[in-house]
């Protein structure tokens, strides 16, 4: 038996002559995710049909829900513009609710976008309540704190739905390029990369390991991450570039205190050239301000300066507590916090630099010359996940 999912986007219907592009974005990534279930989609002006079998409805619901761009999706029951046939199947709808629901409230929203249609909203509201509450006499209308809600629509044919399931809202991932995701082991920068891909972008990552300063098992906790990942952004991917020689440059070279912000620099730099090679146009970083020495304003104006491209941080002004909240909305928390340290972590010195002078600073670190360094990471770094 087949199954039908109406589904709504929102911020896509404000845009222009460029609509299309969303859109067309949108069902891309629709059936991406659902490229192992039999699928097809319809699109009308301002909502997605898709249809497929009853069987798959746990997958295909699951898929929707990781989508970026829907408002919300619903199972729908299509029916011919006819009050009567409409009554009857809002009575089914009802008849359905009531086995499984010990709920006695309702309400009926009507929206009649074809205006030949020869009843009002308002009129098919009241028909159709009415027809409900004389089937089943138990069932009482409230309006405002309805147990449930149903939901029909009068476009090219009447779709009827109850439970509307929440989207993820945004845009499609995708529709405003690609950028690339510097991703440690902590529980920021998953969440940066996944509000990135929820304006538009399609995200990849690079993570820098330093073996054997680092374990393992603290890159297999990034690959964990970017599983997670990957099931929101389509075509995802993490690369790994080995930062054990610049590291180690960095601890015997560098002024002890500057020790974190050179480290971070370097991936900058890396990351910004590694970006350029698999054509994205920005970085995505999780830095949230004054969150640790290396987010204060004077420190980020030393690391960003070694990115030639845009520098995204959707972090920036929120509170650890709001970063964790949308950590487990995620399902990256309990990843992030298994107990294996990244390199940063691992060489961060007791009494880093909070304030340093760009001027002064930037003189030590061209002092190291690590370009070499920096172009063979670059050159060496490998694909280690393909979502």
């Amino acid at each position: 038996m087949e199954s039908m999912y109406l589904i709504k986007y929102g911020e896509i219907s404000l845009k222009g002559e460029n609509r299309k592009l969303f859109e067309k974005q949108l069902r891309k990534n629709i059936l991406a995710k659902l490229k192992d279930i039999p699928a097809r989609i319809d699109h009308k002006p301002g909502r997605v049909y898709l249809y497929t079998q009853k069987e798959y409805t746990r997958q295909v619901e699951h898929a929707l829900s990781t989508v970026f761009g829907l408002v919300g999706f619903s199972k729908a029951t299509p029916c011919q513009k006819n009050i009567d046939i409409i009554q009857e199947i809002a009575i089914q709808l009802a008849g359905n609710y009531r086995k499984n629901n010990p709920g006695r409230t309702f309400k009926i929203e009507a929206r009649r976008t074809d205006k030949s249609f020869p009843l009002s909203s308002y009129e098919i509201a009241c028909k159709t309540g009415a027809g409900i509450c004389t089937a089943f006499p138990e069932f009482t209308v409230d309006v405002k704190n309805p147990d449930w809600t149903l939901s029909i629509e009068v476009r090219e044919q009447v779709y009827m739905y109850g439970e509307t399931f929440p989207g993820l809202r945004g845009l499609p991932a995708g529709c405003n390029g690609r950028s690339l995701l510097l991703l440690s082991g902590g529980i920021d920068s998953p969440v940066a990369g996944l509000l990135m891909a929820k304006r538009g972008l399609y995200v990849d990552a690079v993570y820098f390991h330093t073996p054997p300063y680092t374990s393992e098992k603290a890159k297999d906790k990034v690959k964990q991450l970017a599983e997670v990942l990957g099931t929101y952004i389509p075509s995802f991917k993490l690369y790994g570039v080995n930062f054990s020689e610049i590291q180690v440059c960095i601890a015997q070279h560098a002024p002890v205190k500057a020790i974190t912000l050179f480290s971070r620099a370097h991936m900058m730099k890396i990351a910004n050239l590694l970006a350029e090679r698999i054509h994205a146009t920005s970085l995505i970083t999780g830095e949230c301000l004054g969150q640790v020495a290396s987010q204060t304003p004077e420190s980020l104006r030393f690391t960003g300066s070694f990115s030639a491209l845009p520098v995204f941080r959707p972090l920036i002004g929120m509170d650890k507590e709001e970063i964790i909240l949308k950590a487990r909305k995620f399902g990256t928390f309990d990843i992030s916090t298994q107990p294996f340290d990244d390199c940063c972590t691992i060489f961060a010195p007791d009494h880093p630099l909070i304030k340093p002078k760009y001027d002064e600073i930037i003189d030590d670190f061209h002092s190291l010359q690590t370009n070499e360094l920096i172009q063979k990471a670059v050159g060496d770094a490998e694909l280690l996940i393909r979502s």
